[in-house]
């Protein structure tokens, strides 16, 4: 557990440092909303609205993939 993140649940990810945009925060889905929380400014932020249902996340390089149980979402963090 990081910062009260549980790392092991399906919708919580962790930004690898060196690894694409977005590299030692941590991404999450709560309240059908992904949102980040960067542990060194304490500062959360809402990424993306109405992601229902959302079974799992993952990050690679830039992108979060949201896992739905009727859909899979994209997020681009190079786009913010």
């Amino acid at each position: 557990m990081i910062h009260g993140f549980d790392l092991s649940s399906p919708l919580v990810c962790e930004g690898i440092v060196g690894d694409g945009c977005g590299g030692g925060r941590i991404f999450y889905v709560q309240d059908e909303k992904l949102q980040t929380f960067d542990p060194v400014t304490k500062m959360s932020m809402i990424l993306l609205e109405n992601v229902k249902n959302a079974q799992k996340i993952s990050k690679s390089a830039c992108i979060i993939t949201i896992e739905c149980s009727d859909q899979t979402r994209e997020f681009d963090l190079s786009s913010l």
